[in-house]
C-alpha cells in the first residue's frame, strides 16, 4: 500500500470494482448532504449511524449494514462514536439494489466485509481476492432487510412536525396539537400525512420511537431508561412493541458484544465521508 495515502478519498477508487476501508467517526460527527459516484455499503461494527436521504431517514444500528446506491444524495449523523467498514462498489456490476436498505449481516457476510476491507489497492481480480469480492456481492443479495426506514413527507408543514418528533420522540402532544402546529385541520392533517408517508401518524411516530430506542440501546443505556426517554409509559410496553417490530426483545437484539475495527484489519482512514 502507498504510505502517502492517508484517507479513503485519496484512494484511486476506479482501480478495482470493490474497494473497502475501515473508518472511525467521533460523537457528534455530521457528514453534510453529498453523494458518491459508486454504490456504497457501510457496516456498523460499533455505534449507531443515521443516514438521511431526500425522502427517508434510516437508522443503522451495530452489526447491520446499509446499502446506498450510486448517486443517492445523503447525509450522515453519528450520535456517539462509530466504527464502520465501508465498501465502494462499481455501479456497473450486476444485481445492485437501486434503493437504500438496511439489512441483517450474517457471520459469513461480516467476515467477507472485513476481508475485502483489508485488500491492497491493486488486488488480483482473477485470483482469490477477486473471487471473494464476487462472493460478497452474491451474499449481500441474500441478506434480509431489517425495519429501519422512516419515510419523510414532502410538505414543509408536515416536515416541521416530523423533525420536531425526531428531535424529541417522547413528546406526548396529541394529533390535534400536531395538526395545529402544521396549520391544518385534523382531517386534512391525517389524510395528507398518510398520503405522503404511507403510514398513519400514530404508526409513523411509533417507528420514530423505535429507531430512537435503537440509538440509545447501542449506547448501553438501560431498557427502562430508554423506554421512558422515547415516550413509553413502561418498560414492559416498550419491550412488547420492540419485540413485535424486530422479532426479538431489546436485550437480545443488541446482545452481540461490540467490535471496533482497526487499521490492522483494513485500510484505516480518517473521516473520509460515509
Amino acid at each position: 500500500m502507498d504510505e502517502d495515502v492517508k484517507r479513503s478519498v485519496d484512494y484511486p477508487l476506479h482501480s478495482r470494482p470493490i474497494i473497502g476501508f475501515a473508518d472511525e467517526y467521533p460523537a457528534g460527527f455530521v457528514d453534510p448532504l453529498h453523494s458518491h459516484h459508486r454504490s456504497q455499503l457501510s457496516y456498523s461494527a460499533f455505534g449507531t449511524i443515521s443516514v438521511i436521504t431526500e425522502s427517508s431517514s434510516f437508522m443503522l444500528p451495530p452489526h447491520r449494514a446499509i446499502w446506498i446506491p450510486a448517486g443517492m444524495m445523503h447525509e450522515v449523523h453519528c450520535r456517539a462514536a462509530v466504527s464502520t467498514y465501508t465498501l465502494y462498489i462499481d455501479p456497473a456490476l450486476d444485481r445492485q439494489p437501486q434503493q437504500c436498505r438496511v439489512f441483517e449481516v450474517s457471520e459469513l457476510v461480516k467476515a467477507l466485509i472485513f476481508e475485502v476491507g483489508g485488500f491492497p489497492v491493486g488486488y488480483d481480480l482473477e485470483g482469490r481476492e477477486g473471487r471473494i469480492a464476487t462472493l460478497l456481492l452474491d451474499e449481500i443479495e441474500r441478506m434480509p432487510s431489517t425495519p429501519s426506514e422512516i419515510v419523510m413527507p414532502r410538505d414543509r408543514r408536515l416536515l416541521r412536525v416530523c423533525h420536531a418528533l425526531i428531535d424529541d420522540p417522547a413528546d406526548q402532544r396529541d394529533i390535534d396539537d400536531w395538526a395545529n402546529i402544521a396549520g391544518m385541520g385534523r382531517r386534512t392533517f391525517t389524510r395528507l400525512f398518510k398520503d405522503q408517508t404511507g403510514a398513519g401518524f400514530a404508526v409513523w411516530r411509533q417507528q420514530v420511537r423505535l429507531m430512537a430506542a435503537l440509538q440509545r440501546l447501542a449506547l448501553g443505556q438501560p431498557i427502562t431508561t430508554v423506554a421512558f426517554d422515547v415516550g413509553y409509559e413502561s418498560a414492559s410496553a416498550f419491550t412488547a412493541m420492540f419485540h413485535r417490530a424486530f422479532g426479538a426483545p431489546p436485550s437480545a437484539y443488541l446482545a452481540k458484544s461490540p467490535h471496533r475495527p482497526g487499521s490492522a484489519n483494513g485500510n484505516a482512514s480518517e473521516h473520509a465521508g460515509v
